[in-house]
């Protein structure tokens, strides 16, 4: 601006000293100037702008050449890493299958246990079957879950609210008797039952009372007949679990029963049990 100034004073100066044509050709020599300089300016101002795009350019780049050099050093850690997942997890695996082997092998030995006891328990079955007589609609055998159940009616042992035992249901019981005694490791549960009619008969009170005692008459009947009293248990269960609707009397008679459980003796099972897990500590 100075020297525009300057420049402008020195025409003014020349003015006076040269001619006019001299002084209008000064004049559009300046006004060239002026346009190649306003030319330059503009053109200086765009390098600038260009200059200081291509600094945040290269910046960016270079930001993310750290970035690739970053996630390419993770992925290299990573693969490692995996390398070393993937071998622990070939020996973990190995080591599953081997437990799983060993699991095998003892659901196997503890599957023959419980098949040898069912094998006891069905020829307790046939035993009872010929011994009793599976034709007498008044006694039911049958087994569930590996458990023997002889259902003997209510009217082959007892008289009608009565608990002593009926000369007949002697019979019956001296052979349920023989095959208990033949299996000195089993136990006998004898459970009676009534129907939901109400009892009172001193010196009894109620029904439990009652299938209280019908329990243990019979208890008393097999110990008679030489029946190990530890082998024998007896159990009163009223009239809470009946078999069918107590609404005929057909039906309450049903209900009217006592059923003798035999069944191992639950600690000689568990240690047959533990007797196999020993022989497969052993073996291994």
């Amino acid at each position: 601006m100075k020297k525009l100034i300057l420049f402008s004073l020195t025409m003014l100066l020349l003015s006076a000293c040269v001619s006019k044509q001299e002084f209008t050709a000064l004049e559009a020599k300046q006004k060239e100037t002026q346009d190649l300089l306003n030319s330059a300016t503009v053109k200086l101002n765009a390098c600038l702008e260009d200059r200081a795009s291509a600094t945040a350019r290269a910046t960016a780049l270079a930001d993310q050449i750290e970035d690739l050099r970053k996630t390419n050093q993770d992925l290299i850690s990573t693969s490692k890493d995996l390398t070393v997942l993937t071998s622990k997890g070939a020996d973990n695996l190995e080591k599953s299958l081997e437990s799983l082997k060993e699991r095998d092998l003892k659901i196997t030995r503890l599957q023959d246990a419980l098949n040898k006891k069912d094998s006891v328990t069905l020829a307790v079955v046939t035993s009872l079957k010929k011994e009793v007589g599976i034709n007498d609609p008044d006694i039911e055998i049958n087994v569930e879950k590996g458990v023997v159940f002889i259902s003997i009616a209510d009217k082959l042992l007892f008289t009608s609210g009565s608990y002593n035992v009926t000369g007949r249901a002697k019979e019956v019981l001296a052979k349920v008797a023989k095959v208990i005694n033949s299996k000195p490791d089993f136990e006998a549960m004898v459970e009676s039952h009534t129907d939901d009619r109400s009892y009172s008969k001193p010196p009894l009170v109620d029904n439990w009372d009652l299938s209280v005692k019908r329990a243990t008459s019979v208890v008393r009947v097999l110990e008679d007949l030489e029946v190990n009293p530890q082998q024998l248990i007896a159990a009163g269960r009223s009239h809470y679990v009946p078999l069918v609707e107590n609404d005929t009397a057909e039906n309450r008679a049903k209900n009217r029963r006592t059923r003798i459980i035999v069944l191992p003796k639950i600690d000689q099972f568990y240690d047959m049990i533990e007797q196999e897990m020993k022989n497969l500590s052993g073996e291994n």
